[in-house]
């Protein structure tokens, strides 16, 4: 069947307008030449020269479809070295491969425009294709900013469409380029640590350790590694009365040493007045509403004296689960006669606190006026075993905790002495349990000898009593003194 011959949609399979008749009717006459009226429908004798005219059509197309493909591989080509020149990305990848989709839309509406074209008539046949396949070149070269597009070339202006084609895809993966806010740099390479070397972090890390730790802190550290190790294996001693000296030395005053030096300041006075040895009795005035000043005279007299105190403690100490094992393992013992007669003869140094819970637990309007020091009993222990009576007095731990309240009740259900109220807790939580920095002053005063006296009149309730007394004077007149030469609480 030839070109001329394509039955149009609608028919019934012959010539005519779908009437069925051999001739075509009188309308569709009507509708053709009159070169066709006056043969009787038969085509005129130039049908020859259109079907060569859309032969020649035809090639034109095809020889346009060949040139849109060596535009094509050229934009390929440009754009493959642009991306060889530039490390790509996606936007690159996108401008590089955009011209080959309208290249395949044109090629198939070029051969769909070629027999579109045979099917019409002879002069309109050459000037749809021409308009069809200009206006698909045009995608090749399309720019992402419209108003940046060059103007599309003629249609005689081969050399020229592969020149701007070029151009255009650069431009495009240069816009791509500078126009993208996204760093090169990975997440890996944003991560907070990816930039610090290791060794500056050690030294950080060594800093801090010299800071908090002081300047011997690595022979400290390796101290504690290798007590831990004898720990692991069982290779330690604990004295009679539960008390652990490496634990002591290595875990808890490795814990308060940095409390007592940067956070407190303590300032010491009168280490001279500690014996450097056998058995002493150090008295201490008691306040803070924690017993925190009797960890930091533990604290003091080793580190300046190299000599363990042994607190006496409440019964109260050594009811409690976790506490009670870790005052033995400190040291402490329950405040009891037969206990502190049997260590100062031991050659111990023992620390007392007389006060009690009625002196940590005062308010902070009585601070620093000393309570009741009770029945003498640690008199009457020195007494009978001879030792000195070393008084001390505290300045500075009133002000850690200052107590404005109290819940007896509460209290009373839950058996202990008192539940404290400060202007920080309850009403922060936990964050209201951290001490106050305050400046803390200790004085050691000078002993006060026993040895002077007989062991019987030990039970002389006038001469323990007389002794207590002067004791809590001591120490009352040495706290004033020291309030009135401290300038400021925390300074």
């Amino acid at each position: 069947m030839s070109d001329a011959e394509i039955i149009p949609i609608g028919t019934t399979g012959r010539p005519g307008r779908g009437s069925g008749r051999a001739k075509p009717s009188a309308a569709a006459r009507g509708l053709a030449g009159p070169g066709v009226r006056a043969s009787g429908g038969k085509a005129p004798a130039r049908t020859t020269a259109a079907a060569k005219k859309t032969a020649a059509a035809k090639k034109t197309a095809d020889a346009k479809k060949t040139a849109d493909a060596k535009k094509t591989a050229a934009v390929k080509t440009a754009a493959q070295k642009a991306a060889d020149a530039t490390p790509a990305t996606a936007s690159t990848k996108a401008a590089a491969q955009a011209p080959s989709k309208p290249a395949k839309r044109a090629a198939a509406s070029g051969a769909a425009t070629t027999k579109k074209t045979s099917a019409t008539s002879p002069r309109k046949a050459a000037a749809p294709s021409a308009r069809k396949a200009a206006p698909r070149t045009a995608p090749a070269a399309a720019q992402p900013d419209a108003a940046a597009a060059p103007a599309p070339p003629a249609s005689g202006e081969a050399v020229d469409l592969d020149v701007v084609d070029i151009a255009t895809a650069r431009q495009a993966h240069a816009g791509s380029s500078s126009g993208s806010t996204t760093s090169s740099t990975t997440t890996a390479d944003r991560h907070p640590l990816g930039g610090i070397p290791v060794g500056d972090w050690l030294a950080a890390l060594q800093t801090g350790a010299r800071e908090v730790f002081g300047a011997e802190w690595e022979p400290r550290l390796a101290q504690f590694v290798a007590s831990l190790r004898r720990r692991v294996e069982g290779d330690y001693v604990v004295d009679e009365y539960g008390f652990d000296e490496e634990v002591t030395r290595t875990l808890l005053m490795a814990i308060l040493r940095p409390i007592a030096q940067k956070w407190f300041r303590i300032e010491v006075r009168g280490l001279e007045n500690i014996p450097a040895e056998g058995g002493a009795l150090v008295v201490s005035n008691h306040s803070g509403t924690l017993p925190v000043d009797a960890l930091m005279t533990l604290l003091t007299i080793h580190d300046h004296t190299g000599r363990h105190l042994r607190p006496l403690g409440a019964d109260l100490v050594f009811k409690m689960p976790v506490v009670s094992s870790l005052a033995r393992k400190a040291g402490a013992t329950l405040a009891c006669n037969a206990d502190a007669e049997r260590m100062l003869s031991g050659g111990h140094l023992l620390g007392v606190w007389p006060e009690g819970f009625k002196g940590i637990g005062k308010p902070f309007s009585e601070r620093y006026k000393l309570q009741r020091f009770g029945r003498g009993g640690f008199v009457s222990a020195a007494l009978r075993t001879g030792v000195p009576i070393i008084p001390l007095s505290v300045v500075g731990a009133e002000e850690i905790y200052p107590l404005v309240g109290n819940v007896p009740s509460l209290a009373r259900l839950l058996g202990v002495p008192y539940i404290p109220i400060t202007p920080f807790f309850p009403l922060l939580g936990p964050l209201g349990m951290v001490p106050l920095p305050s400046k803390w002053l200790l004085e050691f005063g000078e002993p006060i000898r026993t040895d002077a006296y007989d062991t019987l009149e030990a039970e002389d309730p006038m001469l323990v009593f007389n002794v207590t007394d002067q004791v809590r004077e001591t120490i009352q007149q040495t706290l004033y003194s020291l309030l009135r030469e401290r300038q400021h609480v925390f300074f």
